[in-house]
Protein backbone atom coordinates (compact mmCIF):
# COMPACT_ATOMS: atom_id res chain seq x y z
CA UNK A 1 0.00 0.00 0.00
CA UNK A 2 1.25 3.54 -0.77
CA UNK A 3 1.68 5.96 1.92
CA UNK A 4 1.36 9.60 1.43
CA UNK A 5 3.40 12.35 3.62
CA UNK A 6 4.74 15.49 3.12
CA UNK A 7 8.22 15.96 2.50
CA UNK A 8 10.31 18.62 4.92
CA UNK A 9 11.08 19.62 1.13
CA UNK A 10 7.71 19.71 -0.75
CA UNK A 11 6.40 22.93 -1.42
CA UNK A 12 3.22 23.50 0.83
CA UNK A 13 0.27 25.99 0.03
CA UNK A 14 -0.94 27.04 3.32
CA UNK A 15 -4.66 28.62 2.84
CA UNK A 16 -6.62 30.04 5.07
CA UNK A 17 -10.34 30.36 5.70
CA UNK A 18 -10.07 33.89 5.57
CA UNK A 19 -8.35 34.04 1.93
CA UNK A 20 -10.80 31.76 0.92
CA UNK A 21 -13.63 34.05 2.39
CA UNK A 22 -11.78 36.95 0.78
CA UNK A 23 -11.41 35.79 -3.20
CA UNK A 24 -14.90 34.48 -2.99
CA UNK A 25 -16.40 38.15 -1.79
CA UNK A 26 -14.07 39.68 -4.01
CA UNK A 27 -15.62 37.58 -7.02
CA UNK A 28 -19.25 38.35 -6.10
CA UNK A 29 -18.72 42.06 -5.97
CA UNK A 30 -16.10 42.91 -8.67
CA UNK A 31 -14.76 45.38 -6.23
CA UNK A 32 -11.92 45.57 -3.33
CA UNK A 33 -13.40 48.64 -1.58
CA UNK A 34 -16.58 46.58 -1.12
CA UNK A 35 -14.87 42.85 -0.74
CA UNK A 36 -12.90 44.77 1.97
CA UNK A 37 -16.12 46.27 3.50
CA UNK A 38 -18.27 43.17 3.79
CA UNK A 39 -15.25 40.97 4.87
CA UNK A 40 -14.59 43.78 7.77
CA UNK A 41 -10.80 44.58 7.01
CA UNK A 42 -9.02 47.43 5.01
CA UNK A 43 -8.88 47.25 1.34
CA UNK A 44 -5.28 46.63 1.88
CA UNK A 45 -5.33 43.52 3.88
CA UNK A 46 -7.84 41.71 1.51
CA UNK A 47 -5.50 43.06 -1.23
CA UNK A 48 -2.46 41.48 -0.06
CA UNK A 49 -3.93 38.77 1.31
CA UNK A 50 -5.21 37.85 -2.24
CA UNK A 51 -1.91 38.55 -3.99
CA UNK A 52 -0.22 36.10 -1.47
CA UNK A 53 -2.49 33.40 -2.30
CA UNK A 54 -1.94 34.17 -6.06
CA UNK A 55 1.85 33.76 -5.52
CA UNK A 56 1.07 30.46 -3.48
CA UNK A 57 -0.89 28.91 -6.16
CA UNK A 58 1.59 30.36 -9.15
CA UNK A 59 -1.91 31.69 -11.13
CA UNK A 60 -3.50 34.69 -11.68
CA UNK A 61 -7.42 34.15 -9.62
CA UNK A 62 -8.76 37.81 -11.02
CA UNK A 63 -7.87 40.38 -13.80
CA UNK A 64 -7.81 43.64 -12.87
CA UNK A 65 -8.77 47.00 -14.27
CA UNK A 66 -9.04 50.61 -12.89
CA UNK A 67 -12.94 49.87 -13.10
CA UNK A 68 -13.46 46.22 -12.59
CA UNK A 69 -12.15 43.08 -10.91
CA UNK A 70 -13.25 39.79 -12.77
CA UNK A 71 -12.21 36.36 -12.14
CA UNK A 72 -10.35 34.71 -14.73
CA UNK A 73 -11.58 31.76 -15.79
CA UNK A 74 -9.06 29.42 -13.38
CA UNK A 75 -9.95 31.66 -11.14
CA UNK A 76 -13.88 31.13 -11.17
CA UNK A 77 -12.80 27.28 -10.60
CA UNK A 78 -11.01 27.73 -7.63
CA UNK A 79 -13.58 30.80 -6.41
CA UNK A 80 -16.37 27.92 -6.72
CA UNK A 81 -14.25 25.14 -5.06
CA UNK A 82 -13.05 27.79 -2.12
CA UNK A 83 -17.22 28.07 -1.54
CA UNK A 84 -17.95 24.64 -0.94
CA UNK A 85 -15.21 24.46 1.71
CA UNK A 86 -16.75 27.45 3.53
CA UNK A 87 -19.81 25.88 3.66
CA UNK A 88 -18.19 22.48 4.71
CA UNK A 89 -15.86 24.30 7.50
CA UNK A 90 -19.39 25.91 8.47
CA UNK A 91 -20.99 22.54 8.52
CA UNK A 92 -17.96 21.57 10.94
CA UNK A 93 -18.91 24.97 13.06
CA UNK A 94 -22.11 23.11 13.35
CA UNK A 95 -21.25 19.52 14.57
CA UNK A 96 -19.58 21.26 17.18
CA UNK A 97 -21.82 23.22 18.35
CA UNK A 98 -24.25 20.83 18.25
CA UNK A 99 -22.82 19.47 21.36
CA UNK A 100 -23.25 22.33 23.35
CA UNK A 101 -26.24 23.77 24.87
CA UNK A 102 -28.38 24.93 22.13
CA UNK A 103 -29.56 28.12 24.03
CA UNK A 104 -26.49 29.94 25.22
CA UNK A 105 -24.80 29.82 21.85
CA UNK A 106 -25.56 32.88 20.25
CA UNK A 107 -28.08 33.06 17.04
CA UNK A 108 -26.85 35.08 14.03
CA UNK A 109 -30.75 35.78 11.81
CA UNK A 110 -30.82 38.23 8.76
CA UNK A 111 -34.00 39.34 7.10
CA UNK A 112 -34.70 40.95 3.84
CA UNK A 113 -35.10 44.69 4.35
CA UNK A 114 -38.34 45.09 3.46
CA UNK A 115 -39.33 42.92 6.53
CA UNK A 116 -36.57 43.42 9.44
CA UNK A 117 -37.46 46.96 10.16
CA UNK A 118 -40.70 45.97 11.22
CA UNK A 119 -40.63 42.27 12.83
CA UNK A 120 -37.01 42.93 14.81
CA UNK A 121 -38.66 45.25 17.36
CA UNK A 122 -41.57 42.79 18.04
CA UNK A 123 -40.02 39.65 17.69
CA UNK A 124 -36.55 40.45 19.66
CA UNK A 125 -38.42 40.86 23.21
CA UNK A 126 -40.24 37.82 22.60
CA UNK A 127 -37.20 35.79 22.18
CA UNK A 128 -35.04 37.62 24.64
CA UNK A 129 -38.34 36.82 27.41
CA UNK A 130 -38.27 33.02 26.04
CA UNK A 131 -33.82 32.74 25.48
CA UNK A 132 -32.15 35.35 27.96
CA UNK A 133 -29.28 33.40 27.79
CA UNK A 134 -28.82 32.88 23.73
CA UNK A 135 -27.00 36.29 22.41
CA UNK A 136 -28.62 37.72 19.27
CA UNK A 137 -27.21 38.77 16.22
CA UNK A 138 -29.56 40.42 13.66
CA UNK A 139 -28.73 41.86 10.44
CA UNK A 140 -30.63 43.45 7.01
CA UNK A 141 -29.72 42.79 3.85
CA UNK A 142 -30.99 41.71 -0.19
CA UNK A 143 -32.25 37.95 -0.30
CA UNK A 144 -29.16 37.07 -2.75
CA UNK A 145 -26.93 38.33 0.03
CA UNK A 146 -28.66 36.47 2.70
CA UNK A 147 -28.75 33.48 0.74
CA UNK A 148 -24.88 33.92 0.59
CA UNK A 149 -23.88 34.47 3.89
CA UNK A 150 -26.50 31.57 4.99
CA UNK A 151 -24.51 28.99 2.80
CA UNK A 152 -21.29 30.14 4.29
CA UNK A 153 -22.37 29.78 7.62
CA UNK A 154 -22.33 33.27 8.68
CA UNK A 155 -25.93 33.36 9.20
CA UNK A 156 -28.13 30.68 11.56
CA UNK A 157 -31.24 31.44 9.74
CA UNK A 158 -32.41 34.22 7.22
CA UNK A 159 -36.14 35.77 7.47
CA UNK A 160 -37.43 36.06 3.46
CA UNK A 161 -40.47 36.16 0.96
CA UNK A 162 -41.79 33.05 -0.60
CA UNK A 163 -40.72 31.76 -3.23
CA UNK A 164 -37.39 30.71 -1.91
CA UNK A 165 -35.47 27.65 -2.98
CA UNK A 166 -32.21 26.67 -2.08
CA UNK A 167 -30.36 23.48 -2.10
CA UNK A 168 -29.71 21.38 1.33
CA UNK A 169 -31.69 24.19 3.20
CA UNK A 170 -34.71 23.67 5.55
CA UNK A 171 -37.64 26.62 4.36
CA UNK A 172 -40.81 26.68 6.41
CA UNK A 173 -43.42 29.16 5.70
CA UNK A 174 -44.48 31.66 9.36
CA UNK A 175 -47.26 34.07 8.19
CA UNK A 176 -49.17 35.59 5.20
CA UNK A 177 -48.85 39.69 5.20
CA UNK A 178 -51.60 41.57 2.65
CA UNK A 179 -50.37 44.37 0.29
CA UNK A 180 -52.24 47.55 1.05
CA UNK A 181 -52.01 51.43 -0.86
CA UNK A 182 -50.82 54.11 1.04
CA UNK A 183 -51.80 57.51 -0.15
CA UNK A 184 -52.10 61.03 1.03
CA UNK A 185 -55.96 61.26 2.72
CA UNK A 186 -57.37 63.57 0.15
CA UNK A 187 -56.38 61.04 -2.84
CA UNK A 188 -59.56 60.38 -4.91
CA UNK A 189 -58.87 57.04 -3.91
CA UNK A 190 -59.05 57.21 -0.36
CA UNK A 191 -62.75 57.37 -0.54
CA UNK A 192 -63.45 54.05 -1.60
CA UNK A 193 -63.04 50.89 1.02
CA UNK A 194 -61.21 49.15 -1.34
CA UNK A 195 -58.86 49.68 -4.18
CA UNK A 196 -58.87 47.03 -7.50
CA UNK A 197 -55.63 46.64 -8.96
CA UNK A 198 -56.00 47.65 -12.16
CA UNK A 199 -56.59 51.17 -10.76
CA UNK A 200 -52.78 52.08 -9.93
CA UNK A 201 -52.07 52.14 -13.65
CA UNK A 202 -53.43 55.87 -13.85
CA UNK A 203 -51.51 56.99 -10.68
CA UNK A 204 -47.82 57.82 -9.82
CA UNK A 205 -46.82 54.84 -7.90
CA UNK A 206 -43.80 54.95 -6.12
CA UNK A 207 -42.14 51.65 -6.06
CA UNK A 208 -38.52 50.05 -4.82
CA UNK A 209 -35.39 50.33 -6.55
CA UNK A 210 -33.92 47.24 -8.69
CA UNK A 211 -33.17 44.42 -7.18
CA UNK A 212 -35.65 44.44 -3.86
CA UNK A 213 -38.10 41.32 -4.27
CA UNK A 214 -40.92 43.51 -3.10
CA UNK A 215 -40.52 45.84 -6.58
CA UNK A 216 -41.18 42.48 -8.32
CA UNK A 217 -43.98 40.88 -5.68
CA UNK A 218 -45.77 44.20 -6.34
CA UNK A 219 -45.51 44.22 -10.00
CA UNK A 220 -47.04 40.49 -10.59
CA UNK A 221 -50.19 41.60 -8.10
CA UNK A 222 -50.67 44.56 -10.12
CA UNK A 223 -49.61 43.36 -13.66
CA UNK A 224 -51.47 46.15 -15.57
CA UNK A 225 -48.72 48.63 -13.64
CA UNK A 226 -46.06 46.41 -15.40
CA UNK A 227 -47.78 47.15 -18.37
CA UNK A 228 -48.46 50.74 -18.02
CA UNK A 229 -44.85 51.31 -16.73
CA UNK A 230 -43.16 49.65 -19.92
CA UNK A 231 -45.54 51.70 -22.26
CA UNK A 232 -44.71 54.83 -20.84
CA UNK A 233 -41.58 53.99 -20.43
CA UNK A 234 -41.32 53.51 -24.45
CA UNK A 235 -42.61 57.03 -24.81
CA UNK A 236 -39.49 58.41 -23.19
CA UNK A 237 -41.91 59.10 -20.09
CA UNK A 238 -40.94 58.35 -16.36
CA UNK A 239 -43.72 56.86 -14.48
CA UNK A 240 -42.57 57.23 -10.83
CA UNK A 241 -40.92 60.36 -9.42
CA UNK A 242 -38.03 58.35 -8.64
CA UNK A 243 -37.61 54.57 -6.92
CA UNK A 244 -37.18 54.25 -3.21
CA UNK A 245 -33.81 52.47 -1.45
CA UNK A 246 -36.70 51.17 1.39
CA UNK A 247 -40.34 51.27 2.51
CA UNK A 248 -39.42 54.20 4.53
CA UNK A 249 -38.37 56.20 1.97
CA UNK A 250 -41.28 55.46 -0.14
CA UNK A 251 -43.52 56.18 2.75
CA UNK A 252 -41.59 59.79 2.86
CA UNK A 253 -42.32 59.94 -0.79
CA UNK A 254 -46.27 59.77 -0.43
CA UNK A 255 -46.25 62.32 2.78
CA UNK A 256 -45.01 65.01 0.59
CA UNK A 257 -47.28 64.56 -2.51
CA UNK A 258 -44.95 62.78 -5.07
CA UNK A 259 -47.56 59.61 -5.45
CA UNK A 260 -48.80 56.75 -3.69
CA UNK A 261 -47.29 53.39 -3.40
CA UNK A 262 -47.81 49.80 -2.06
CA UNK A 263 -46.45 48.58 1.31
CA UNK A 264 -46.78 44.95 3.37
CA UNK A 265 -49.42 45.87 6.23
CA UNK A 266 -46.48 45.96 8.70
CA UNK A 267 -45.33 48.30 7.22
CA UNK A 268 -48.07 50.95 6.89
CA UNK A 269 -49.24 50.66 10.44
CA UNK A 270 -45.75 51.86 11.38
CA UNK A 271 -46.54 55.43 10.33
CA UNK A 272 -44.73 58.69 12.29
CA UNK A 273 -46.77 60.95 10.54
CA UNK A 274 -49.47 62.81 12.01
CA UNK A 275 -52.63 61.49 12.09
CA UNK A 276 -55.13 62.37 9.09
CA UNK A 277 -52.00 62.70 6.30
CA UNK A 278 -51.68 59.43 5.08
CA UNK A 279 -54.81 57.12 4.47
CA UNK A 280 -53.96 52.80 3.81
CA UNK A 281 -56.77 51.04 1.76
CA UNK A 282 -56.89 47.06 1.36
CA UNK A 283 -57.04 45.98 -1.91
CA UNK A 284 -60.36 44.23 -3.43
CA UNK A 285 -60.46 40.20 -3.19
CA UNK A 286 -57.99 38.19 -4.29
CA UNK A 287 -55.42 40.54 -2.12
CA UNK A 288 -52.15 40.38 -3.09
CA UNK A 289 -50.05 39.47 -0.33
CA UNK A 290 -47.00 37.67 0.86
CA UNK A 291 -45.24 34.48 2.55
CA UNK A 292 -42.84 35.90 5.10
CA UNK A 293 -40.68 32.47 5.81
CA UNK A 294 -37.58 30.82 7.80
CA UNK A 295 -34.98 29.35 6.38
CA UNK A 296 -32.11 27.56 7.90
CA UNK A 297 -29.48 24.83 6.78
CA UNK A 298 -30.39 21.38 6.95
CA UNK A 299 -26.89 20.25 8.41
CA UNK A 300 -27.61 23.01 10.88
CA UNK A 301 -27.68 20.98 14.27
CA UNK A 302 -29.57 23.43 17.10
CA UNK A 303 -32.80 22.26 16.27
CA UNK A 304 -33.98 23.89 19.63
CA UNK A 305 -32.85 27.22 18.84
CA UNK A 306 -34.79 27.52 15.33
CA UNK A 307 -37.80 26.07 17.41
CA UNK A 308 -37.72 29.32 19.86
CA UNK A 309 -37.07 31.86 16.84
CA UNK A 310 -39.92 30.33 15.23
CA UNK A 311 -42.19 30.63 18.27
CA UNK A 312 -41.14 34.08 19.36
CA UNK A 313 -41.82 35.01 15.42
CA UNK A 314 -45.47 33.86 15.79
CA UNK A 315 -45.77 34.76 19.38
CA UNK A 316 -45.41 38.75 18.05
CA UNK A 317 -47.47 37.73 15.36
CA UNK A 318 -50.23 36.92 17.26
CA UNK A 319 -50.22 39.74 19.73
CA UNK A 320 -50.09 42.03 17.00
CA UNK A 321 -52.83 40.55 15.09
CA UNK A 322 -55.04 40.70 18.44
Amino acid sequence: MNNLYYSPTTDCIAMTLNELRYIVTLAQEQHFGRAAERCFVSQPTLSIAVKKLEKELGVSLFERSKTRVQATPLGERIVAQAQLVLEQSAAIRDIASAGKDQLSSPLSVGAIFTIGPYLFPHFIPQLQRIAPDMPLVVEEGYTATLRQRLRKGELDAIIIALPFNEPDVVTQPLYDEPFVVLMPADHPLARQEQVAADQLSQDNVLLLGEGHCFRDQVLEACPQLQHSIEREAGNGRIRTAADGSSLETLRHMVASGLGITVLPMSAATASQYASGLLVTRPFESPAPQRTVALAWRASFPRHRAIDILRDAINQCQLSTSD
